[in-house]
């Protein structure tokens, strides 16, 4: 199959639907937290970025017969994410997470702060290599804070009911502290974006190419940057957006004029921000790529790591949570195939290639032929930009569009088993789903979940239905 490279000045390259020869789901091997990285020293992993993982200790209870734990106020190095594990993945932590942070500069202690404790719909499919390696552990959603040098916990269990049991909370409780690293150099749409329309006229995003100079490719970054050869050089930090018109001619020069007939209805690509470009370390994650068959829907979901972000800081907020997915959590690399912030720019999350059907771990039970779109931010009580919205339907509108999905219509897929539905059902949803669609869960949170039907309106116009 040939290959066309887009550069940055703007050169039309195909939209890339290639099936990947890579290992299936099953034959994968178990992931490995610390996957081909060099050692130190001290025989130290040294990689970008760090994590400080603290036990948590019993604390005095405020109430009566509940069990609390956490850490006193106390100094700590620097970083800008926290979120607390457990030993046992199937453990529910049944109860409230809050944090206070002092942040580095200014001394200046922040309010207590609520983390979301519902973090175990976001997780690989059971039966899966990756939820069977012996690593996954409990966790609750991860929480941005910002620069920060001090820490304050207290994890309290819910209160019994009358005659009830004393509440328990997990065993193995930790607090994990990440700091993402230095940031890599890209430019992204500035903070005024947020404030655009949300189904725009036209293709312009009102974005620039943010690709510069890069250092020589290690062997973990060529095979990230490899997937994507169809549309962009090795070690692109962007891929350039394409009008719909270059879109479908590059896709029916690929794979010929009935192909294009066939899926007629394909929306301009988007500008999509690489792993490279927003800094992953590929030597965190597992090292081959897992695919399922096909992309039959997308979820969307909330990261419900907070608003306090700028999109400058979501290449570190994005590098935090990846940090936190495969480091704290266990899982084998960054759990949603893409993520876009507040600014509507588009980011690469889990690798195996943007085109491609990745097998993902965003939706517990509906991991495979679907993706997962993650919302920089909590959107429970707060509207996500318009922004945002409209980078969730050009995203879906190409991505939907090159396996001929009508972003309006309805889709069944097969349980892989939850909460919600048992392993096996069949079960009808819409082609762009939030993830309550498919777990009982707050996620995307009700704001954006009220959002979705402005998606799918927008994705289909973009696909030009």
């Amino acid at each position: 199959m040939r290959a066309y490279l887009a550069s940055s000045i703007g050169v039309a390259c195909a939209a890339a639907l290639v099936l990947p020869l890579a290992l299936p789901a099953s034959a994968a091997p178990a992931p490995s937290l610390t996957s081909a990285a060099p050692a130190g020293p001290a025989g130290e992993v040294s990689v970008p970025g760090s994590t400080q993982s603290l036990p948590l200790h019993a604390l005095p209870a405020e109430r009566a017969g509940a069990a609390a734990q956490g850490l006193t106020a106390r100094d700590v190095r620097p970083f800008s994410l926290v979120g607390v594990v457990w030993d046992d993945p199937d453990t529910e932590l049944h109860g409230s997470v809050q944090v206070r942070t002092r942040a580095t500069g200014s001394g200046a202690w922040s309010d207590w702060q609520s983390v979301d404790t519902h973090n175990h719909d976001h997780a690989a499919d059971p039966g899966t290599p990756e939820r069977d390696s012996g690593t996954v552990r409990g966790s609750t959603a991860p929480l941005w804070v910002g620069a920060s040098d001090g820490i304050e916990v207290r994890v309290r269990a819910e209160a019994p009911r009358s005659g009830a049991a004393p509440a328990a909370l997990p065993r193995g409780m930790r607090i994990e502290l990440v700091d993402p690293g230095d940031e890599p150099v890209i430019e992204l749409a500035g903070e005024d974006t947020a404030q655009g329309p949300e189904v725009p006229e036209g293709n312009d995003t009102g974005t620039t190419s943010g690709q510069v100079p890069l250092p020589a490719l290690t062997a973990e970054e060529s095979a990230a940057s490899a997937v994507n050869a169809e549309l962009v050089p090795l070690g692109a930090a962007e891929i350039p957006e394409l009008t719909k018109e270059a879109t479908e001619a590059a896709f029916a020069d690929q794979f010929g004029d009935e192909a294009m007939v066939a899926k007629p209805y394909i929306g301009p690509r988007p500008r999509i921000i690489t792993r490279k470009g927003w800094g992953a370390d590929e030597r965190l994650r597992e090292r081959n790529f897992v695919y399922t068959k096909s992309v039959q829907a997308a979820f969307v979901h909330h990261s419900a790591t907070g608003n306090n972000y700028s999109c400058k800081q979501a290449p570190s907020v994005l590098r935090s949570i990846y940090r936190y997915h495969v480091k704290s959590s266990g899982w084998r690399d960054f759990g949603y195939n893409f993520a876009v912030d507040k600014c509507g720019n588009i980011y690469e999350g889990r690798a195996g290639g943007v085109a491609k059907p990745v097998l993902g771990a965003h939706t517990l039970g509906f991991n495979s032929n679907s993706m997962g779109i993650a919302v920089l931010g909590t959107y429970s009580q707060s509207n996500p930009p318009s922004a945002a919205v409209t980078g969730v339907a050009r995203l879906t509108a190409w991505k939907l569009g090159l396996y001929g999905k009508n972003p309006r219509a309805k889709t069944t897929l097969t349980s892989g088993g939850g909460n919600r539905y048992k392993k096996g059902a069949k079960v009808k949803l819409n082609v762009i789903s939030g993830h309550r669609d498919g777990f009982v869960t707050d996620c995307p949170g009700a704001r954006l979940y009220g959002k979705l039907g402005t998606a799918r309106s927008a994705s289909a116009k973009y696909q030009g239905r």
